[in-house]
């Protein structure tokens, strides 16, 4: 039985890569290279760039807009500000230009279709590294987490999913059930959820708490 090709859109920021990266696809039976014009058919779009341009963070935006969620991109430089920039927005897949084969190519592709990331490892170990940095010199200082929840809030939700009501998780924390209330509400209107059991369920498979 044939395979389903993956339908990928291709942007590149000058016509030489793109017909270079294109060139590479198009004979592969696991792909499918769509024209502009029919965008709303792919599952992942590759955009390909010297380096991580404003021109660069706003295409990728402009496609997520447009409900692509697969995003991948193929860039001759990325320094640490780039990896957090296109983190940030959310890019499942990162290939160096030097190592954009059309085989990696596919496998990248392959695994963002799929809901999954690739990275390279020094790549990886470097984001890990910068994430670390900001937890560390930004976040932690404020009270805040790279999960977007402070650290009282999770402490809440850690309560709720352990059965306490409003009470006695203000007796555990010292705050008063008003606060409880509030730190609940904040959550929940933040996150655009229902409930605190919609917030803990939220948290949990997001590996919040």
């Amino acid at each position: 039985m044939a395979t389903t090709r993956i339908p990928v859109y291709l942007y590149a920021d000058d016509p030489i890569s793109h017909a270079g990266i294109a060139g590479q696809l198009r004979p592969r039976p696991e792909v499918r290279v769509v024209a502009a014009d029919e965008l709303a058919e792919a599952e992942v779009a590759i955009v390909v760039t010297d380096a991580v341009t404003d021109e660069t963070v706003r295409m990728l935006r402009s496609l997520r807009a447009e409900g692509l969620q697969n995003l991948v991109v193929v860039a001759t430089q990325l320094n640490d500000a780039d990896l957090l920039a296109v983190v940030e927005i959310g890019v499942a897949g990162l290939v160096r230009r030097s190592e954009a084969t059309a085989d990696r190519l596919v496998a990248v592709v392959t695994s963002a279709a799929s809901g999954d990331g690739a990275v390279p490892p020094d790549l990886l170990g470097r984001l890990l590294t910068q994430v670390s940095r900001v937890q560390r010199q930004v976040l932690a200082p404020r009270g805040l987490t790279f999960t977007g929840l402070a650290e009282r809030e999770i402490l809440v939700l850690r309560l709720v999913a352990d059965g306490f009501d409003t009470a006695e998780i203000a007796g555990k924390l010292s705050y008063s059930q008003r606060t409880v209330k509030n730190v609940l509400h904040d959550i929940t209107s933040r996150l655009h959820l229902r409930n605190r059991a919609h917030a803990v369920a939220y948290a949990l498979r997001h590996g919040l708490i």
